[in-house]
C-alpha cells in the first residue's frame, strides 16, 4: 500500500497539478492539506474521472484537510472533538484497507512568544491526547501531514539560518516528539538517516533554487505498520515547473 502526504496549498489553485500527479502515480492514500476551500470546492474530478473515495474536512481561504484513497473511508472523524472552540479545519481521520489513516495540518506558529506559536504547541498537547484517547498504538496506523517542524537538524539545510524560527525551535521539536512518543516510528528515517532530503522550500529568496529547503512533511506509522515498510520518497520533482506547491509530496510504500 502507497500512503502519500501533501500540502497541495491550495486546491483550487493546484488542482491540474493534483489531478495529473494522481494520474500518474496512483496512491492507494493521498493525504492532503491546506486545501484552501470548502468541501463542495473539492474537485469532483478526483472521484468522477480517477475513481478515488475522497473525505474532506475543508475550509474558506485557509486550512482544510483531505483523505483519498482507492478505496473506501470509513469511520471518518473531523477534528479532536475535545470540546476546544477551534473553528481551524486541521485534523481528519478514516479507515482505508484496515489502516487507521490521520490526516494532520499542524499550526505554523506564526513568530516566537505570538499567539499562533502557543496556539501551535498547545494543537501538539491536544493532538497527543487525541492520540491517546481515539486510537491505539498495537495497530495499524499512519499519522501524516505537513507537521510545520523540523524533526533535528539533518532536516535543515541551514541550521544556523534556521534555529530560531518556529520551524525549528527546540520547543516546536519537543511537542513534536511528544507526539512521536504515543508509538510512532518516522518511515523515512528507517531507510534514510542522511542529511539533505527536504520536502518544503521557501517560495521566496529563490529557496528552492537554491535548495534552503526543510523537511517538514512526514509520514509516521505505529510500529506494527513500520515494520511492514518496503519503501519511502519525497518527489522532488513535483516542485518544478510552473505554479507549484511550495512542499512535495512525501511517501512510504508498506507490504
Amino acid at each position: 500500500m502507497k500512503i502519500v502526504t501533501w500540502n497541495i496549498n491550495s486546491v483550487r489553485a493546484r488542482q491540474e497539478r493534483l489531478l495529473n500527479w494522481l494520474d500518474r502515480n496512483t496512491p492507494d492514500v493521498l493525504c492532503l492539506q491546506e486545501l484552501k476551500a470548502p468541501d463542495e470546492d473539492f474537485p469532483p474530478a478526483a472521484e468522477e474521472e480517477l475513481d478515488y473515495y475522497v473525505e474532506t474536512f475543508g475550509q474558506k481561504t485557509y486550512n482544510g484537510v483531505a483523505i483519498l484513497a482507492r478505496s473506501p473511508i470509513t469511520d471518518v472523524v473531523r477534528g479532536m472533538g475535545d470540546g476546544v472552540d477551534d473553528p481551524q479545519s486541521r485534523l481528519i481521520a478514516g479507515t482505508v484497507g484496515g489502516i487507521r489513516v490521520v490526516c494532520v495540518y499542524v499550526p505554523n506558529g506564526g513568530e516566537p512568544d505570538s499567539d499562533k506559536w502557543a496556539y501551535k504547541l498547545a494543537w501538539y498537547a491536544r493532538l497527543r491526547a487525541w492520540l491517546e484517547r481515539s486510537c491505539d498504538p498495537t495497530q495499524p496506523l499512519v499519522l501524516c501531514g505537513d507537521f510545520n517542524v523540523t524533526p533535528d537538524d539533518r532536516d535543515v539545510a541551514r541550521p544556523e539560518e534556521w534555529k530560531d524560527t518556529v520551524l525549528c525551535r527546540s520547543e516546536a521539536r519537543a511537542a513534536l516528539q511528544g507526539v512521536v512518543d504515543w508509538g510512532l516510528v518516522d518511515t523515512f528515517r528507517l531507510r534514510n538517516d542522511q542529511p539533505g532530503v527536504y520536502s518544503w522550500w521557501d517560495y521566496r529568496m529563490l529557496g528552492f533554487a537554491k535548495d534552503n529547503g526543510l523537511r517538514i512533511d512526514m509520514v509516521y506509522a505505529t510500529r506494527p505498520l513500520a515494520e511492514r515498510l518496503t519503501d519511502v520518497f519525497v518527489d522532488r520533482d513535483e516542485r518544478k515547473g510552473q505554479r507549484p506547491s511550495d512542499h512535495v509530496p512525501v511517501g512510504a510504500i508498506f507490504s
